[in-house]
């Protein structure tokens, strides 16, 4: 492999946004490959673990482009980069098309709206890692096999290591597969390989100090390698202290039967959130990924609880595509229970006084529609706080979890990689969870990591094609 290898495409990274690049490119007529870190068939890759849900916003991809622009100006309360908004509402239905149309199959995940398009076989309502042959894991190995069809490589085992420039435009690609070095030639390159969020030192330096104390809820393979190269390029960065993540129970730090579900999520919005002090320390009303967030900013990250009664239980508890409950305890979860608030907090090791203070200011305050009167005050973004009020009551010892990076490489609407200066670097694009701008920001909106990595990755391809066609590239 010590010879230069010529293509007009290269895909760095093997999941949803590198191989559907990968994929298009070699449909227009490009001469596409996929550069894998993994050297196995199955290699392991954040794109496989996924739920499989296809929603812009949480809504359906198939809504008219206004409204999904609308959708994504509200998650986000307006920080988003609009033409990356445009972007997705424009070829959101495309997207879930095309996949259809290389063998992808889609099946209503659950009567929700914005489940309309799930990957098929979805998940079973199981705790634990059931991904194996689910949807997404299928879908991969759909699109590599397409890929191969049309004559495009992937260079399994291969780590790309630096982007080749001349006269400050990408030309290719050095690599190493194995001990062995090698130089690929591209017209264009795409930087596809998921972000950092399994970067402890880039952890530490842009999210919270103490990522030994987070979960990691992905497949551990995307290190940043892909964000230091476009710095190097001259790439500019964006919102890099922002990550999608849930809440899981604490004991998934060390029960893998715990983890990437159930998700505690909707318990925590609906409830209250309390430190070793019994103290309310976050607002619960931003939702889940805001709670996750704001533990992982902290010293000690591992330090919340969510308390909550019966009625919160037997209905936010069951809300889930794969509920808490019951799934925590079938799981193996530590979930403490008891009739009294006094005596919940004697089993879970809180201080009973401040504990019983918390609650009671809690449900004092939405009696009496008071709830910025409450330090930290409480939002009804996610949705109303409710009374705990009803024995018995709960705790539930949580830790945040972070599925993928919100913030990264800047793009444009086609997934050319920007400048500080917002030109372009010619050559060069990236894709999917690598990529910032279009999530995160100060509002933690979420738009949807599976819609966002196939928009982009179709959008580069195109724009790649285009480009050689125009005889630019």
């Amino acid at each position: 492999m010590g010879d230069a290898l010529d293509f007009d495409l290269i895909a760095i990274g093997g999941g949803f946004a590198g191989l559907c690049a990968a994929l298009r490119g070699a449909e227009l007529g490009l001469r596409t490959a996929v550069l894998e870190a993994g050297a196995d068939d199955g290699y392991l890759c954040s794109s496989r673990w996924a739920g499989g849900i296809f929603h812009v916003s949480y809504h359906d991809v198939k809504l008219g482009r206004e409204e999904l622009i609308a959708a994504i100006d509200r998650q986000t309360d307006g920080e988003v980069d609009h033409e990356l908004a445009a972007a997705i509402a424009e070829d959101a239905g495309h997207a879930v098309d095309w996949l259809a149309s290389q063998g992808a199959a889609f099946v209503r995940g659950s009567p929700i709206d914005w489940h309309r398009f799930t990957l098929a076989p979805p998940r079973a309502a199981i705790a634990g890692q059931d991904w194996r042959g689910r949807g997404p894991d299928r879908t991969i190995d759909r699109l590599r096999h397409r890929l191969e069809e049309r004559q495009g490589r992937v260079f399994l085992g291969t780590r790309a290591k630096a982007l080749r420039l001349f006269d400050r435009r990408v030309v290719g690609v050095e690599a190493a597969h194995g001990e062995e070095a090698m130089t690929l030639r591209a017209k264009a390159v795409v930087i596809a390989d998921g972000g950092f969020p399994g970067n402890a030192e880039l952890f530490r330096r842009h999210i919270g100090p103490r990522p030994d104390r987070v979960l990691m809820r992905h497949a551990g393979t995307a290190i940043g390698d892909g964000l230091k190269m476009a710095e190097a390029a001259g790439a500019a960065l964006v919102n890099l202290d922002r990550f999608y993540g849930h809440l899981l129970s604490r004991d998934a730090m060390e029960n893998e039967g715990l983890w990437p579900y159930p998700q505690i999520d909707a318990v925590a919005t609906a409830a209250v959130v309390v430190n070793r002090d019994g103290r309310r320390i976050l607002d619960e009303g931003l939702g889940g990924i805001s709670i996750a967030n704001d533990l992982a900013q902290l010293d000690d990250p591992l330090c919340g609880t969510v308390i909550c009664d019966a009625p919160i239980w037997e209905t936010a508890g069951k809300a889930a595509q794969i509920p808490p409950n019951p799934q925590l305890l079938a799981g193996g979860d530590t979930l403490y229970s008891a009739e009294s608030l006094e005596s919940l907090a004697e089993a879970a090791r809180l201080p009973a006084p401040a504990l019983v203070g918390t609650v009671a200011e809690y449900n004092a305050a939405i009696r009496d529609s008071r709830l910025d009167a409450l330090s930290p005050k409480r939002s009804t973004r996610s949705g109303a706080p409710r009374p705990i009020a009803t024995a018995p009551f709960f705790a539930i010892p949580i830790c945040a979890g972070i599925t993928n990076t919100m913030g990264g490489i800047a793009i444009d609407g086609h997934g050319r990689v920007k400048r500080p200066d917002g030109t372009t670097i010619p050559g060069l694009y990236a894709a999917g969870g690598t990529t910032g701008g279009l999530e995160g920001g100060g509002a933690l909106g979420y738009v949807g990591g599976l819609i966002k990595a196939c928009v982009f990755g179709l959008r580069v391809a195109e724009h790649a094609a285009y480009d050689k066609q125009r005889g630019k590239a």
